[in-house]
Protein backbone atom coordinates (compact mmCIF):
# COMPACT_ATOMS: atom_id res chain seq x y z
CA UNK A 1 0.00 0.00 0.00
CA UNK A 2 1.28 3.36 -1.22
CA UNK A 3 -0.07 6.43 0.84
CA UNK A 4 -1.82 9.27 -0.75
CA UNK A 5 0.91 11.23 -3.32
CA UNK A 6 -0.44 14.00 -5.82
CA UNK A 7 -0.49 13.51 -9.47
CA UNK A 8 2.21 15.30 -11.50
CA UNK A 9 1.83 17.88 -14.20
CA UNK A 10 2.95 17.18 -18.36
CA UNK A 11 6.28 17.16 -18.59
CA UNK A 12 5.85 20.56 -20.43
CA UNK A 13 3.12 23.47 -20.44
CA UNK A 14 2.98 27.00 -21.02
CA UNK A 15 4.23 29.66 -18.56
CA UNK A 16 0.51 31.03 -18.26
CA UNK A 17 -0.46 27.50 -17.31
CA UNK A 18 2.06 26.91 -14.97
CA UNK A 19 1.35 30.16 -12.76
CA UNK A 20 -1.99 28.91 -12.64
CA UNK A 21 -1.26 25.13 -11.56
CA UNK A 22 1.39 26.65 -8.93
CA UNK A 23 -1.35 29.30 -7.41
CA UNK A 24 -3.65 26.01 -7.07
CA UNK A 25 -0.96 23.92 -5.78
CA UNK A 26 2.76 23.58 -5.62
CA UNK A 27 3.08 19.86 -5.60
CA UNK A 28 1.21 18.96 -8.69
CA UNK A 29 2.29 21.84 -10.48
CA UNK A 30 5.65 19.98 -10.99
CA UNK A 31 6.75 17.36 -13.52
CA UNK A 32 7.13 13.81 -12.12
CA UNK A 33 11.32 14.13 -13.50
CA UNK A 34 11.75 16.02 -10.25
CA UNK A 35 11.56 13.00 -8.42
CA UNK A 36 14.79 11.46 -9.84
CA UNK A 37 16.48 14.44 -11.18
CA UNK A 38 19.72 15.53 -9.63
CA UNK A 39 19.35 19.60 -11.04
CA UNK A 40 16.60 20.77 -12.69
CA UNK A 41 16.34 24.25 -14.98
CA UNK A 42 13.37 26.04 -15.43
CA UNK A 43 13.16 28.98 -17.24
CA UNK A 44 10.93 32.06 -17.70
CA UNK A 45 11.20 35.57 -19.55
CA UNK A 46 11.92 36.76 -16.07
CA UNK A 47 14.38 34.48 -14.58
CA UNK A 48 15.93 31.09 -14.04
CA UNK A 49 15.18 28.41 -10.94
CA UNK A 50 16.87 25.93 -10.31
CA UNK A 51 15.65 22.74 -8.31
CA UNK A 52 18.17 20.99 -6.61
CA UNK A 53 17.87 17.37 -5.53
CA UNK A 54 21.71 16.34 -5.35
CA UNK A 55 22.66 16.41 -1.34
CA UNK A 56 26.32 18.00 -2.04
CA UNK A 57 24.32 20.85 -3.98
CA UNK A 58 21.65 20.75 -1.10
CA UNK A 59 24.69 21.60 1.60
CA UNK A 60 26.84 24.19 -0.30
CA UNK A 61 23.41 26.16 -0.26
CA UNK A 62 22.22 25.24 3.33
CA UNK A 63 25.37 24.56 5.07
CA UNK A 64 28.64 25.43 3.81
CA UNK A 65 28.03 29.14 2.11
CA UNK A 66 24.44 30.57 3.47
CA UNK A 67 25.13 34.32 3.22
CA UNK A 68 25.82 33.65 -0.54
CA UNK A 69 22.34 32.43 -1.17
CA UNK A 70 20.21 34.16 0.99
CA UNK A 71 16.33 33.68 0.92
CA UNK A 72 14.72 34.68 -2.02
CA UNK A 73 12.60 37.67 -1.83
CA UNK A 74 10.23 36.47 -4.66
CA UNK A 75 8.57 34.10 -2.24
CA UNK A 76 8.33 35.93 0.80
CA UNK A 77 6.13 38.71 -1.23
CA UNK A 78 3.24 37.01 -0.02
CA UNK A 79 3.50 36.46 3.22
CA UNK A 80 4.97 40.36 3.80
CA UNK A 81 1.34 41.47 5.05
CA UNK A 82 1.14 38.90 7.84
CA UNK A 83 4.98 37.77 8.50
CA UNK A 84 6.54 41.91 8.48
CA UNK A 85 9.92 42.03 8.73
CA UNK A 86 10.23 38.63 10.65
CA UNK A 87 13.12 36.12 11.42
CA UNK A 88 11.47 33.93 8.74
CA UNK A 89 11.57 36.56 5.67
CA UNK A 90 14.83 38.48 6.82
CA UNK A 91 18.60 38.23 5.66
CA UNK A 92 21.73 39.70 6.51
CA UNK A 93 23.00 41.24 9.72
CA UNK A 94 19.05 41.82 10.10
CA UNK A 95 18.29 37.78 10.59
CA UNK A 96 21.51 37.58 12.53
CA UNK A 97 20.25 40.29 14.82
CA UNK A 98 16.92 38.61 15.01
CA UNK A 99 18.82 35.33 15.44
CA UNK A 100 20.52 36.46 18.04
CA UNK A 101 17.50 37.29 20.59
CA UNK A 102 15.54 34.61 19.77
CA UNK A 103 17.66 31.50 19.56
CA UNK A 104 18.33 31.64 23.83
CA UNK A 105 14.37 30.78 24.01
CA UNK A 106 14.80 27.60 22.00
CA UNK A 107 18.23 25.88 23.75
CA UNK A 108 17.94 22.14 24.85
CA UNK A 109 17.33 22.68 28.88
CA UNK A 110 14.01 25.29 27.63
CA UNK A 111 12.27 21.76 26.28
CA UNK A 112 11.93 20.87 29.65
CA UNK A 113 10.19 24.09 31.18
CA UNK A 114 8.12 24.27 28.13
CA UNK A 115 7.09 20.36 28.15
CA UNK A 116 4.17 20.57 31.01
CA UNK A 117 1.85 23.61 28.69
CA UNK A 118 3.30 21.15 26.09
CA UNK A 119 1.88 17.91 27.96
CA UNK A 120 -1.53 20.24 29.37
CA UNK A 121 -2.40 21.13 25.18
CA UNK A 122 -1.91 17.14 24.33
CA UNK A 123 -4.49 16.24 27.50
CA UNK A 124 -7.23 19.06 26.34
CA UNK A 125 -6.62 17.29 22.90
CA UNK A 126 -7.51 13.97 24.11
CA UNK A 127 -10.43 14.91 26.21
CA UNK A 128 -11.78 17.34 22.86
CA UNK A 129 -11.48 14.50 20.92
CA UNK A 130 -14.96 12.72 19.66
CA UNK A 131 -16.03 9.56 18.58
CA UNK A 132 -16.92 8.46 14.71
CA UNK A 133 -16.57 10.31 11.72
CA UNK A 134 -13.90 13.22 11.75
CA UNK A 135 -12.05 15.66 10.09
CA UNK A 136 -8.90 15.51 12.05
CA UNK A 137 -6.92 18.69 10.06
CA UNK A 138 -9.36 20.54 12.42
CA UNK A 139 -8.54 18.93 15.43
CA UNK A 140 -4.69 18.76 14.68
CA UNK A 141 -4.96 22.54 14.23
CA UNK A 142 -6.87 23.35 17.19
CA UNK A 143 -4.21 21.41 19.18
CA UNK A 144 -0.89 22.65 17.71
CA UNK A 145 -2.33 26.06 18.04
CA UNK A 146 -3.34 25.28 21.82
CA UNK A 147 0.49 24.41 22.47
CA UNK A 148 1.84 27.56 20.57
CA UNK A 149 -0.64 29.93 23.23
CA UNK A 150 0.36 27.78 26.57
CA UNK A 151 4.14 28.01 25.37
CA UNK A 152 4.30 31.13 24.14
CA UNK A 153 1.75 33.09 26.09
CA UNK A 154 0.94 30.96 29.41
CA UNK A 155 -2.87 31.04 27.99
CA UNK A 156 -5.12 28.01 26.65
CA UNK A 157 -6.44 28.57 23.39
CA UNK A 158 -9.89 29.05 25.11
CA UNK A 159 -8.52 32.65 25.88
CA UNK A 160 -10.54 35.62 24.56
CA UNK A 161 -7.39 36.95 22.26
CA UNK A 162 -5.60 33.47 21.75
CA UNK A 163 -9.62 32.48 19.95
CA UNK A 164 -9.72 35.57 18.23
CA UNK A 165 -6.05 34.79 16.90
CA UNK A 166 -7.06 31.21 16.00
CA UNK A 167 -9.80 31.96 13.97
CA UNK A 168 -8.34 34.45 11.92
CA UNK A 169 -5.42 32.39 11.00
CA UNK A 170 -7.84 29.45 9.54
CA UNK A 171 -9.40 32.37 7.51
CA UNK A 172 -6.18 33.72 6.39
CA UNK A 173 -4.88 30.16 5.47
CA UNK A 174 -7.85 29.62 3.03
CA UNK A 175 -7.28 33.02 1.51
CA UNK A 176 -3.89 32.79 0.78
CA UNK A 177 -1.74 31.48 -2.40
CA UNK A 178 1.58 30.23 -1.45
CA UNK A 179 2.73 32.90 -4.39
CA UNK A 180 1.44 35.88 -5.66
CA UNK A 181 2.17 37.39 -9.10
CA UNK A 182 5.27 38.69 -7.72
CA UNK A 183 6.95 35.64 -7.80
CA UNK A 184 6.61 35.05 -10.95
CA UNK A 185 7.06 39.01 -12.50
CA UNK A 186 9.88 41.08 -11.16
CA UNK A 187 8.41 43.99 -9.73
CA UNK A 188 9.89 47.50 -8.45
CA UNK A 189 8.98 48.38 -4.63
CA UNK A 190 6.32 51.02 -5.51
CA UNK A 191 4.16 49.08 -7.66
CA UNK A 192 0.93 47.49 -5.51
CA UNK A 193 1.58 43.82 -5.27
CA UNK A 194 -2.22 42.56 -5.79
CA UNK A 195 -3.15 40.70 -2.62
CA UNK A 196 -6.86 39.68 -2.22
CA UNK A 197 -8.65 42.25 -0.51
CA UNK A 198 -9.45 39.67 2.29
CA UNK A 199 -6.20 37.90 2.61
CA UNK A 200 -4.57 41.82 3.39
CA UNK A 201 -7.49 42.01 5.82
CA UNK A 202 -7.26 39.14 7.20
CA UNK A 203 -3.78 39.92 8.10
CA UNK A 204 -4.27 43.06 9.46
CA UNK A 205 -6.62 41.46 12.09
CA UNK A 206 -4.30 39.19 13.12
CA UNK A 207 -1.73 41.72 13.26
CA UNK A 208 -4.19 43.66 15.26
CA UNK A 209 -4.49 40.90 18.35
CA UNK A 210 -1.45 39.64 18.13
CA UNK A 211 -0.37 43.61 19.14
CA UNK A 212 -3.17 43.05 22.30
CA UNK A 213 -1.01 40.31 23.38
CA UNK A 214 2.31 41.42 23.54
CA UNK A 215 1.40 44.59 24.80
CA UNK A 216 -0.60 42.50 27.61
CA UNK A 217 2.83 40.96 28.31
CA UNK A 218 4.95 44.41 28.22
CA UNK A 219 3.05 45.66 30.64
CA UNK A 220 3.34 42.45 32.99
CA UNK A 221 6.66 42.58 32.40
CA UNK A 222 6.74 46.07 33.61
CA UNK A 223 4.95 45.31 36.52
CA UNK A 224 6.84 41.87 37.47
CA UNK A 225 4.43 39.32 36.93
CA UNK A 226 5.05 38.11 33.98
CA UNK A 227 5.17 34.35 33.59
CA UNK A 228 8.39 33.02 32.51
CA UNK A 229 7.40 31.53 29.14
CA UNK A 230 8.58 31.63 26.21
CA UNK A 231 7.14 35.33 25.15
CA UNK A 232 8.35 36.82 28.29
CA UNK A 233 12.25 35.06 27.28
CA UNK A 234 12.37 36.80 24.11
CA UNK A 235 11.11 39.44 25.04
CA UNK A 236 13.31 40.25 27.63
CA UNK A 237 16.82 38.82 25.85
CA UNK A 238 18.96 41.53 25.05
CA UNK A 239 21.14 41.40 21.71
CA UNK A 240 24.30 40.31 23.07
CA UNK A 241 26.33 42.98 20.30
CA UNK A 242 23.74 45.90 20.77
CA UNK A 243 22.13 45.19 23.87
CA UNK A 244 18.99 45.80 22.29
CA UNK A 245 16.11 44.41 22.62
CA UNK A 246 12.47 43.98 20.15
CA UNK A 247 10.43 46.41 20.12
CA UNK A 248 6.69 46.27 20.19
CA UNK A 249 6.84 46.42 16.44
CA UNK A 250 9.53 43.65 16.11
CA UNK A 251 7.51 41.36 18.64
CA UNK A 252 4.32 41.17 16.60
CA UNK A 253 6.64 40.34 13.19
CA UNK A 254 8.32 37.46 15.45
CA UNK A 255 4.91 36.02 17.11
CA UNK A 256 3.01 35.56 13.60
CA UNK A 257 5.96 34.05 12.30
CA UNK A 258 5.84 31.77 15.30
CA UNK A 259 2.33 31.43 14.91
CA UNK A 260 2.30 30.01 11.24
CA UNK A 261 5.73 28.28 11.55
CA UNK A 262 4.75 26.52 14.87
CA UNK A 263 1.35 25.87 14.55
CA UNK A 264 0.43 25.41 10.99
CA UNK A 265 3.60 23.22 10.42
CA UNK A 266 3.11 21.03 13.09
CA UNK A 267 -1.32 20.49 12.74
CA UNK A 268 0.24 19.38 9.23
CA UNK A 269 2.64 16.94 10.28
CA UNK A 270 0.20 15.76 13.06
CA UNK A 271 -2.57 14.67 10.75
CA UNK A 272 -0.62 13.22 8.23
CA UNK A 273 0.61 11.35 10.86
CA UNK A 274 -2.73 10.12 12.47
CA UNK A 275 -3.87 9.03 8.71
CA UNK A 276 -0.62 6.91 8.51
CA UNK A 277 -1.77 5.32 11.52
CA UNK A 278 -5.02 5.00 10.29
CA UNK A 279 -3.53 3.55 7.26
CA UNK A 280 -1.15 1.50 8.64
CA UNK A 281 -2.89 -0.22 11.68
CA UNK A 282 0.18 -2.51 12.77
CA UNK A 283 1.87 1.17 13.54
CA UNK A 284 -0.73 2.06 15.31
CA UNK A 285 -0.59 -0.02 17.86
CA UNK A 286 2.82 0.02 18.73
CA UNK A 287 2.56 3.33 19.03
CA UNK A 288 -0.51 3.02 21.50
CA UNK A 289 1.19 0.55 23.32
CA UNK A 290 4.13 2.99 23.61
CA UNK A 291 1.85 5.54 24.91
CA UNK A 292 1.31 4.14 28.56
CA UNK A 293 3.94 5.35 29.41
CA UNK A 294 2.28 8.98 29.31
CA UNK A 295 1.23 9.11 32.78
CA UNK A 296 2.40 11.54 34.30
CA UNK A 297 3.43 14.75 33.28
CA UNK A 298 7.66 14.09 33.44
CA UNK A 299 9.98 15.10 30.13
CA UNK A 300 11.92 11.30 30.43
CA UNK A 301 8.71 10.22 29.22
CA UNK A 302 9.73 11.07 25.67
CA UNK A 303 12.69 8.28 25.83
CA UNK A 304 10.01 5.66 25.99
CA UNK A 305 8.64 7.04 22.58
CA UNK A 306 11.08 6.14 20.43
CA UNK A 307 8.82 4.35 17.78
CA UNK A 308 6.43 6.85 18.24
CA UNK A 309 9.98 9.30 16.94
CA UNK A 310 10.48 7.02 14.48
CA UNK A 311 6.75 7.30 13.06
CA UNK A 312 6.74 10.92 13.55
CA UNK A 313 9.72 11.54 11.64
CA UNK A 314 8.74 9.09 8.89
CA UNK A 315 5.81 11.51 8.47
CA UNK A 316 7.85 14.43 8.09
CA UNK A 317 9.69 12.90 5.30
CA UNK A 318 6.44 11.85 3.07
CA UNK A 319 4.51 14.84 3.91
CA UNK A 320 6.95 18.00 5.07
CA UNK A 321 4.82 20.64 6.31
CA UNK A 322 7.25 23.11 4.12
CA UNK A 323 7.47 21.14 0.79
CA UNK A 324 9.90 23.96 -0.82
CA UNK A 325 12.57 26.40 0.15
CA UNK A 326 13.72 29.33 -2.31
CA UNK A 327 17.27 30.89 -1.88
CA UNK A 328 18.59 33.34 -4.54
CA UNK A 329 22.36 33.19 -5.69
CA UNK A 330 24.08 36.60 -4.88
CA UNK A 331 26.63 36.02 -7.29
CA UNK A 332 27.37 33.85 -10.35
CA UNK A 333 27.99 30.18 -9.69
CA UNK A 334 28.23 27.03 -11.81
CA UNK A 335 26.80 24.11 -10.64
CA UNK A 336 26.76 20.35 -12.63
CA UNK A 337 28.55 22.24 -15.10
CA UNK A 338 25.68 24.63 -15.56
CA UNK A 339 26.26 28.18 -15.62
CA UNK A 340 23.77 29.82 -12.51
CA UNK A 341 23.66 33.36 -13.29
CA UNK A 342 23.12 36.13 -10.40
CA UNK A 343 19.90 36.40 -8.92
CA UNK A 344 18.53 32.82 -10.03
CA UNK A 345 16.46 31.26 -7.87
CA UNK A 346 17.77 28.11 -6.05
CA UNK A 347 14.72 25.69 -5.11
CA UNK A 348 15.39 22.74 -2.35
CA UNK A 349 12.29 20.98 -2.44
CA UNK A 350 11.87 18.46 1.06
CA UNK A 351 9.07 16.94 -0.84
CA UNK A 352 11.27 15.74 -3.94
CA UNK A 353 13.81 15.24 -1.79
CA UNK A 354 12.59 12.79 0.38
CA UNK A 355 10.98 11.17 -2.10
CA UNK A 356 14.26 10.78 -4.52
CA UNK A 357 14.00 7.11 -6.25
CA UNK A 358 17.70 7.19 -6.63
CA UNK A 359 18.67 8.03 -3.08
CA UNK A 360 15.49 6.26 -0.57
CA UNK A 361 14.44 2.77 -0.80
CA UNK A 362 11.10 1.83 -1.67
CA UNK A 363 11.04 6.06 -1.50
CA UNK A 364 7.17 6.41 -1.48
CA UNK A 365 6.56 3.30 1.02
CA UNK A 366 5.68 4.09 5.22
CA UNK A 367 8.53 2.71 6.37
CA UNK A 368 9.05 3.95 9.77
CA UNK A 369 11.90 0.83 10.30
CA UNK A 370 13.59 2.86 7.65
CA UNK A 371 15.84 4.95 10.15
CA UNK A 372 17.14 1.96 11.29
CA UNK A 373 19.04 0.37 7.94
CA UNK A 374 22.52 1.72 6.41
CA UNK A 375 20.15 3.21 3.61
CA UNK A 376 17.70 5.68 6.00
CA UNK A 377 20.73 6.37 7.85
CA UNK A 378 22.46 7.41 5.11
CA UNK A 379 19.55 9.49 3.77
CA UNK A 380 18.42 10.90 6.70
CA UNK A 381 22.12 12.77 7.00
CA UNK A 382 22.11 13.73 3.15
CA UNK A 383 18.44 13.76 2.24
CA UNK A 384 16.32 14.96 4.93
CA UNK A 385 15.40 18.62 5.56
CA UNK A 386 12.06 18.87 7.03
CA UNK A 387 13.17 21.89 9.07
CA UNK A 388 15.50 23.18 6.70
CA UNK A 389 19.55 23.21 7.33
CA UNK A 390 22.77 24.75 8.04
CA UNK A 391 22.58 27.84 9.62
CA UNK A 392 18.84 28.69 8.65
CA UNK A 393 17.81 25.84 10.36
CA UNK A 394 13.95 25.78 11.97
CA UNK A 395 14.83 27.41 15.73
CA UNK A 396 12.06 25.27 16.69
CA UNK A 397 12.76 22.19 15.31
CA UNK A 398 13.60 20.24 18.59
CA UNK A 399 10.53 21.72 20.49
CA UNK A 400 8.49 20.65 17.04
CA UNK A 401 10.05 17.11 17.92
CA UNK A 402 9.01 16.69 21.28
CA UNK A 403 5.49 17.97 20.77
CA UNK A 404 4.54 16.01 17.70
CA UNK A 405 5.54 12.67 19.18
CA UNK A 406 3.84 13.85 22.58
CA UNK A 407 0.34 14.38 21.32
CA UNK A 408 0.38 11.59 18.48
CA UNK A 409 1.01 9.20 21.44
CA UNK A 410 -1.57 10.98 23.97
CA UNK A 411 -3.93 10.85 21.05
CA UNK A 412 -3.57 7.16 20.14
CA UNK A 413 -3.44 6.12 23.98
CA UNK A 414 -6.67 6.97 24.35
CA UNK A 415 -8.31 5.99 20.28
CA UNK A 416 -7.98 4.22 17.49
CA UNK A 417 -8.30 5.72 13.99
CA UNK A 418 -9.43 4.06 11.14
CA UNK A 419 -9.07 5.62 7.30
CA UNK A 420 -12.50 5.82 5.12
CA UNK A 421 -12.09 4.33 2.29
CA UNK A 422 -14.46 6.80 0.15
CA UNK A 423 -12.50 9.59 1.26
CA UNK A 424 -8.48 9.63 0.26
CA UNK A 425 -6.91 12.58 1.14
CA UNK A 426 -4.90 14.19 -1.77
CA UNK A 427 -2.18 16.45 -0.89
CA UNK A 428 -1.82 20.11 -1.62
CA UNK A 429 0.39 22.98 -1.04
CA UNK A 430 -0.91 26.19 -0.01
CA UNK A 431 0.90 27.62 2.98
CA UNK A 432 1.84 24.03 4.49
CA UNK A 433 1.16 20.81 2.62
CA UNK A 434 -2.43 19.62 3.98
CA UNK A 435 -5.20 17.59 2.26
CA UNK A 436 -7.44 19.73 -0.54
CA UNK A 437 -10.73 18.54 1.24
CA UNK A 438 -9.42 17.52 4.38
CA UNK A 439 -8.44 14.28 6.31
CA UNK A 440 -11.33 12.14 7.49
CA UNK A 441 -11.27 9.54 10.07
CA UNK A 442 -13.26 7.07 11.87
CA UNK A 443 -12.45 7.55 16.00
CA UNK A 444 -13.50 4.84 18.47
CA UNK A 445 -12.47 5.23 21.93
CA UNK A 446 -9.98 2.00 22.60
Amino acid sequence: MIPPKPPSRPDRVSLCRYMQLFRQDILSAQPARLYRAWMAEFRTPFFRSYLMNQPDLVKTVLKDRPDDFPKSDRVSEGLRPLLGNSVFLTNGETWKRQRRIIDPAFEGGRLRETFPAMWDASEAAAQRLPEGLVEIEEQTSHAAADVIFRTLFSIPIEDTLATAVFHEFRAYQRSQPILNVAAFVPLPRWVPRMFRRDTKASAARIRSLIGQLVNRRAQEIADGRAPHDLATKIMTTRDPETGDTFSPGEMVDQVAIFFLAGHETSASALAWALYLMALYPEWQDRVAAEASALETCDFSAMSKLPVTRDVFRETLRLYPPVPMMVREASCPERFRDRDVAKGSQLVLSPWHLHRHSRLWERPDEFDPGRWHTENGRTCGRDAYIPFSAGARVCTGAGFAMVEGPLILARLLRDMSVAPMADRVPVPVAHLTVRAKDGIWLNLRKR
